[in-house]
């Protein structure tokens, strides 16, 4: 009886706190980003069963945990010409509770290797708007179309540029600015060669110096298939392993993104290592 009684306190004490913390909006508070499920990369576009399992457990998972909002950086499918990928893909998205929102940035393989206005037009039609930019309980949250920049499309770059840089400038005074995409900017050094993922070098300086001089904090991406965290200056360039197919030691998960008032933390969760909630 005593023990039943003490862990019936515990419940109502934790309960209280995470309703505190709902309440408060100096109270810390969690995103999840989730990337590369890429619906047929397992079996080569054979079939999609195995990414399927992954996205159904990994949205039970999220309902469970109920984060602010959910960020999907890009390769939601393997193949951008499968309709039964993105069906597939969308028909497992809407499980999420639509109390949770969820915001796209798209990677190489939703647009194909050289994105055209056919293939951003079919994109918008499938998922929405390339990019997105919100305020969230002090924050500012950007996502850009970074396929834009890889293809080197000069009008789309230069026009993504421009808007980033306006909404750059608007976040000035926001607790914390955070940016989306699917490429990282760079996996080792800032200076290394350009290659199949990262950003061309001669757009490497562009964009991260406008990051810089606009205190961003933090960046994150996918495509990468593996985790990585590098700085560049105070910003973190946050590469996120996939959810769907491994290319390397992280098994198949998602990463949540717990924001402070004076700082921000992460960590990456394989789905078989979530925890039932989330603790500060």
């Amino acid at each position: 009886m005593k023990r039943a009684i003490i862990s019936l306190a515990m419940i109502f004490i934790i309960a209280g706190s995470a309703l505190a913390q709902k309440k408060s909006p100096a109270a810390p508070w969690f995103f999840i980003q989730i990337t590369d499920p890429q619906f047929g990369m397992f079996d080569s576009n054979a079939s999609f069963e195995k990414e399927t399992a992954l996205y159904e457990k990994a949205v039970a998972k999220i309902n469970n945990l109920n984060p602010d909002f959910v960020v999907i950086t890009g390769d939601f499918v393997h193949d951008p010409k499968s309709v039964s990928q993105i069906t597939e893909f969308k028909r497992i998205t809407a499980k999420i509770n639509p109390k949770i929102p969820i915001y796209y940035s798209p990677g190489n393989h939703d647009l194909g290797q050289n994105p055209d206005e056919a293939s951003i037009k079919k994109y918008k039609i499938n998922f929405g708007e390339d990019k997105f930019s919100f305020a969230h309980k002090g924050s500012s949250f950007i996502g850009f179309n970074s396929s834009l920049i890889k293809a080197r499309l000069d009008k789309p770059e230069q026009d993504q540029y421009n808007w980033l840089v306006k909404k750059l400038k608007k976040s000035r005074d926001a607790a914390h600015i955070i940016l989306f995409c699917h490429y990282p900017f760079f996996n080792k050094t800032v200076d290394e060669p350009t290659a199949y993922s990262n950003i061309d070098l001669e757009f490497r300086e562009k964009y991260l110096n406008l990051f810089k001089d606009n205190k961003v904090d933090a960046l994150f991406s996918g495509h990468y298939h593996n985790n990585k965290l590098l700085n560049y200056g105070p910003m973190q360039l946050v590469t996120t392993s996939a959810l769907g197919k491994p290319l390397g030691e992280a098994p198949s998960g998602l990463r949540i993104v717990k924001i402070y008032a004076d700082k921000i933390e992460h960590q990456y969760f394989g789905l078989e290592e979530l925890p039932g909630f989330v603790t500060y």
